[in-house]
């Protein structure tokens, strides 16, 4: 199973890719793994961003040295302890994330587009499954993510840049 699914996600992961690269390339992949997981955790220590990313501790403070010098996090001091310090997305880097989850959406939904609602369920209710696996593995809670009784139909954005319909 873990060959099938790992064939099967290549093109979702192709996806994924080519709107990162359209919208963050100035941004390594481990610069926006870093954004992403501020974003979900605002005001995390430099020592906690490290053991989410898995990496040492003074690669972690390089990477964000990066990142402030890009514009992308800020550093607070702490308000207990001023050595501390807790990292914050700038609005520059909120911004750039809305751009890529806008690209990626419409970039999914051209490729949904050509599923049929019973395939588009499915996926859904498969990935969300596999996402609270993943969670639960890491020890993470995420919100609970509600399914549609029925899929909706799934529309591509048109090319001259109209919105598109939102998938499930």
């Amino acid at each position: 199973m873990a060959a099938e699914l790992d064939a099967a996600t290549g093109a979702l992961l192709s996806v994924w890719e080519a709107a990162r690269e359209s919208t963050t390339s100035r941004l390594s992949s481990a610069q926006l793994r870093a954004v992403m997981v501020v974003e979900r955790h605002d005001g995390i220590n430099l020592r906690r961003l490290a053991t989410l990313l898995n990496m040492l501790l003074s690669s972690a403070s390089r990477l964000c040295d990066r990142l402030v010098a890009a514009g992308m996090l800020e550093r607070e001091p702490g308000r207990s302890d001023r050595r501390e310090i807790a990292l914050h997305l700038t609005p520059e880097a909120t911004r750039l994330l809305a751009e890529l989850r806008r690209d990626r959406r419409q970039r999914l939904a051209a490729v949904l587009a050509g599923m049929s609602g019973e395939g588009r369920g499915a996926l859904l209710r498969g990935l969300v499954e596999f996402d609270r696996a993943a969670r639960a593995r890491e020890g993470e809670s995420g919100p609970v993510v509600e399914l549609p009784a029925v899929p909706p139909p799934v529309q591509a954005r048109p090319a001259n840049g109209a919105a598109a319909a939102r998938s499930a």
